[in-house]
């Protein structure tokens, strides 16, 4: 039996000892690190609850919050309504159905640096598709990404087109919906909205929660796009979060006071109030989700 444990541990041992390595001690440190002042040039020193105090009373620190909570509460159930409705499009029975599955899925291979190029073009306020297309059609032209009011919109329709792997994991769900559940209401004369609202999203709800928790989670972190649209335009102003700090996301300035002002011990305690932050939210919808969530194929 001890044999067997060995082997077993030592089969284990790799993953172990990465987990405690890359995961396990980073986290440790960086809790302690968010009660220290700390630069990497010099020795923490612990200074209690300074950090957090700080934050508290920091306008930038707060206008990140914002920022970020904006593009989280748009941008989730936006991207998650289209990816479903796009992935129902994709299941029905229409030809040259692999080509449209083929081309929804390419643009999240493409790395998001490539992505944000081709938008920072797109959305150009002198030379752009998209103002091309609306003075074509004689309608405003706006200045999508240096406009404070339009900025982070801007980033939100880039995050619609990148959107190919819920569409997967959406369209694999919806393929498991039995069909004689459909075919047994359209006997009793109930249209599309019926179906949809009473068969696909009850049968479908733990994909649904899966998915809403990810995009949130993955939306609190939010970084690459908007720092890149900054760091690559005229758009670097202020802290370095684009027109009237619009785009400093929560990601961002925690990586500001890493990396830019070497105030690690700030941005340890950042990391945390993000963490706690995404597990209140995620602890909120899983206790709200008994109301609305159908487990055992919908019964």
């Amino acid at each position: 039996m001890r044999k067997n444990n060995f082997t077993g541990f030592a089969f284990a041992s790799p993953w172990i000892i990465g987990f405690l390595v890359f995961t396990l001690y980073p986290l440790g440190a960086s809790l302690y690190y968010g009660f220290t002042d700390f630069n990497v040039f010099q020795s923490p020193n612990f200074v209690g609850l300074d950090n957090y105090n700080e934050l508290m009373k920091d306008d930038l620190f707060w206008k990140s919050v914002r920022n970020t909570l904006y593009l989280t509460v748009i941008s989730t159930p936006l991207n998650l309504l289209f990816s479903l409705l796009t992935a129902m499009l994709l299941n029905s029975r229409i030809r040259g159905l692999s080509v449209y599955r083929t081309v929804y899925y390419i643009p999240t291979i493409i790395p998001l640096a490539a992505t944000s190029l081709l938008w920072m073009w797109i959305m150009n306020a002198q030379f752009g598709l998209l103002n091309a297309f609306l003075g074509w059609l004689g309608l405003p032209q706006p200045n999508w990404l240096a406009d404070p009011a339009l900025s982070k919109l801007s980033l939100i329709l880039m995050g619609l087109w990148s959107v190919g792997n819920i569409i997967i994991i959406f369209l694999a769900s919806l393929q498991e919906v039995p069909q004689s559940l459909y075919e047994s209401a359209s006997i009793d004369g109930a249209g599309m909205l019926r179906k949809f609202t009473n068969i696909t999203v009850p049968w479908i709800s733990p994909i649904i929660l899966f998915q809403l928790i990810m995009q949130i989670i993955n939306n609190l972190q939010y970084f690459t796009q908007a720092y890149f649209v900054v760091s690559s335009t005229n758009l670097n102003q202020g802290a370095s979060g684009g027109p009237e700090n619009s785009l400093l996301v929560y990601a961002m300035y925690l990586y500001h006071n890493a990396f830019q002002y070497f105030k690690m011990g700030k941005a340890s305690a950042m990391a945390w109030i993000l963490f706690v932050m995404a597990g209140i939210i995620t602890w909120v919808i899983f206790k709200s989700s008994k109301k609305w969530v159908t487990y055992g194929g919908g019964d």
